[in-house]
């Protein structure tokens, strides 16, 4: 592999690095539509699968959101900023909202504990840092082939 190949598609601890940070941009915007359809949910007294659809989607807008706006900062057009950040974030969002979920789902009584309930908020911290360390190596994977935040302009 040539030096700018090495560059362009990172290898080793610099791959490592280039994805705990895509995987922390990824985990801002999950937590933050996490977060927010968990507390619509659980204040609105939504059945546990109504609230997971609702903190799923969150996530996704909000993730995407956060990557349209960074790629338009670089100057890039609002549609090719959309493109880039479907490309870049989608596959990383899934993997972590499913084992998010997953996670919340399994720890008992998280789903029926009140947005006042220590359970609750330790639950959800918890399955995002779950989902966090899961979708490192999916990123790593990612960039590795020059995909996912390896398409992202810094």
């Amino acid at each position: 592999m040539s030096q700018h190949a090495d560059h362009t598609h990172p290898a080793g601890h610099g791959g490592w690095n280039m994805a705990v940070s895509a995987t922390l941009h990824c985990l801002t915007g999950c937590a933050i539509g996490e977060v927010l359809g968990m507390v619509i949910g659980t204040a609105f007294g939504l059945s546990d699968a109504v609230t997971i659809v609702l903190a799923v989607v969150l996530a996704f807008f909000f993730g995407y959101l956060l990557t349209i706006r960074r790629v338009r900062r670089a100057g890039l057009p609002l549609r090719e900023a959309v493109r880039i950040a479907f490309v870049a974030d989608t596959l990383s969002i899934a993997v972590m909202e499913i084992v998010d979920n997953a996670v919340l789902v399994a720890v008992p009584g998280a789903m029926d504990a009140g947005l006042t309930s220590v359970t609750f908020w330790l639950s959800l911290a918890f399955a995002l840092a779950v989902a966090f360390v899961v979708t490192v190596p999916v990123n790593r994977w990612l960039i590795a082939r020059g995909k996912g935040h390896a398409v992202v302009p810094h």
